[in-house]
């Protein structure tokens, strides 16, 4: 009787370790269906949007950056109560009037907007960005307004991904 005991105990014992071992595996099952599906949906890589932020008297419309030469293209609008004319632009990480692009000046009259294309610098040299890669830098705008003679400097706050 007592050996009939053991084995009934040693059998409860094993199938209490099979029942806890099948509940833990199909939790653990189920948890790695949902990571895969989550990673799949793109969840663990949020898609970033890019943002160009200028002072009011600008408005930053569109902006593309290109990886394969650092180009930036941004449609930008003046929102001054007043014809400019712009007179140089750049891109770069330090918000410097460095590699700045020295146009035919490009008059916008009021709630006009043009586009700009130049390269994104970084520390000095043109950027060296891969496709998806973000970049953090600023744009900056040199204009003269014609009734004052005044020269001014905008500087706008750009993240883009590379495409």
């Amino acid at each position: 009787m007592e050996l009939f005991m053991e084995t009934v105990t040693k059998n409860r014992r094993a199938q209490s370790a099979i029942e806890y071992l099948t509940t833990y595996g199909w939790a653990i099952l189920i948890i790695v269906v949902v990571v895969a599906a989550l990673w799949r949906l793109g969840i663990f890589n949020p898609t970033i949007s890019t943002t160009c932020i200028f002072p009011a008297e600008f408005g930053c419309l569109s902006a593309v950056l290109y990886a394969s030469n650092s180009t930036l293209s941004i449609n930008v609008q003046q929102s001054l109560q007043t014809q400019i004319t712009i007179t140089a632009y750049g891109c770069n990480n330090m918000g410097t009037l460095t590699n700045m692009v020295v146009p035919s000046p490009i008059v916008l009259g009021i709630g006009g907007n043009t586009t700009l294309s130049m390269q994104c610098y970084q520390n000095g040299s043109v950027a060296s960005l891969l496709p998806g890669q973000i970049y953090s830098g600023f744009v900056l705008i040199n204009y003269t307004n014609p009734q004052s003679g005044f020269h001014h400097t905008e500087r706008g706050t750009l993240k883009a991904k590379a495409a």
